[in-house]
């Protein structure tokens, strides 16, 4: 893994940024600049004004996204400020471009005041027909992401929230589909109540799971603490622990059916996964390295386990949502991502996967399958047409 890293440093010395600007419009001439600037280009300029609409016919705002991040909470890395985040924000854009062909620029802001945030990307929104936000730390995120949505008109989507609990989904679904259990007969356990885990406990909640026990850093979730924790830990209490026991780790995990980690490195053992319900499953997703691996789950005696790395089967990947969940609200001019939508891309994905072929080692595609943004387009456009939020027929 070492090599990996350095030769990712040289890389990236070499590419010196891993996306560019291209350009659609030829210009060799004075006739193509006359064309493409003035005085040509005052009308187009006229229409939008006569007909703001139009601005997603005659300019890129229509494929085009804003990746917005304050560097405060970079996947494994912390808080390391917008420059160190840079190069995480290059990636993504390149993934929504290689994956869906949607073009994304980063934006790294120099603050991580909430207000300034949304004014921000309010003040930018007219340029942009989506704004993902990225790698922002939690409770902050939910605050932004939600104020955006309901005063924009553009999807606003915090991918570090959603998107991995979109795949998550998914992989239950069949996952649970595989070893023949209903959603609402299992009992789940989540670590880790931040911005993935609070969006992976929702998404669990909505496909019917009834008994979810939640643990964050100071442990599990319950209803004696509702004065300690923020207004997110807060509004989770409605759905987790009904009990309100005061379990460990180790206890929450005998009996049950379906673990997800998206916390901290080592926390589970074999030992532990044993005391679990036959055919269980084990989604341990903290990177680089897990709440438990994937060879000592599988000696622990689960059935089904998937981790967020590339070089063990099932990866949990973001990338398997994100790019065709945008590709499906820019095609259609959503106005905004609903619940409905990211439930709709994460059945959309597991339909991927048919019956006959479903393996312990195959419930989540491969992030290089070439139906998957497209699959997850078409499903995310029938749901905003659907919920009436289409603007694009």
């Amino acid at each position: 893994m070492a090599n990996i890293y350095e030769e990712s440093l040289k890389k990236h010395e070499e590419w010196r940024g891993k996306i560019a600007t291209e350009l659609k419009a030829p210009i060799t001439n004075n006739a193509e600049l006359s064309l493409a600037y003035t005085p040509g280009v005052a009308k187009p300029c006229l229409a939008i004004a006569e007909n703001p609409q139009d601005v997603y016919k005659y300019t890129w705002k229509g494929n085009t996204v804003a990746v917005v991040t304050d560097g405060t909470a970079v996947l494994g890395l912390g808080d390391i400020g917008p420059k160190a985040s840079l190069p995480v924000m290059e990636g993504k854009c390149a993934l929504f471009k290689a994956f869906a062909g949607v073009d994304a620029i980063p934006i790294a802001l120099d603050t991580k005041d909430p207000k300034e945030i949304i004014a921000i990307c309010k003040a930018i929104a007219p340029g942009f027909g989506g704004i993902n936000l990225e790698d922002i730390s939690a409770p902050r995120c939910v605050e932004i992401e939600r104020t955006l949505i309901r005063e924009l008109d553009i999807p606003v989507f915090h991918d570090d929230q959603h998107g991995t609990a979109i795949v998550v989904a998914a992989g239950l679904i069949n996952a649970l589909k595989l070893v023949k259990k209903d959603f609402n007969e299992v009992k789940a356990v989540v670590s880790g109540a931040g911005a993935a885990g609070s969006s992976i406990i929702r998404m669990l909640h909505r496909l019917g799971v009834k008994e979810i026990v939640a643990f964050n850093k100071d442990g599990v979730l319950h209803r004696d603490q509702f004065d300690s924790y923020d207004f997110l830990t807060r509004e989770l209490l409605d759905i987790v622990n009904p009990n309100n026991d005061h379990h460990t780790l180790a206890q929450a995990l005998v009996d049950a059916d379906v673990f997800v980690g998206v916390s901290a490195p080592r926390l589970v053992t074999s030992a532990m996964v044993s005391t679990m319900k036959k055919d269980a499953i084990v989604f341990a997703m903290a990177n680089p390295e897990p709440e438990i691996t994937y060879d000592e789950a599988i000696a622990g005696g689960a059935t089904v386990v998937g981790t967020g790395r590339s070089d063990y089967p099932n990866q949990v990947n973001n990338v398997l949502a994100f790019p065709g969940l945008f590709r499906g609200a820019l095609d259609c001019q959503a106005s905004k991502i609903t619940e409905e939508m990211k439930m709709a891309a994460a059945v959309g994905l597991a339909s991927l996967i048919r019956d006959d072929q479903l393996r312990p080692d195959y419930v989540i595609p491969s992030a290089f399958d070439p139906r998957v943004a497209s699959t997850v387009a078409a499903e995310v456009m029938k749901s905003a047409i659907q919920s009436k939020i289409a603007r694009k027929p």
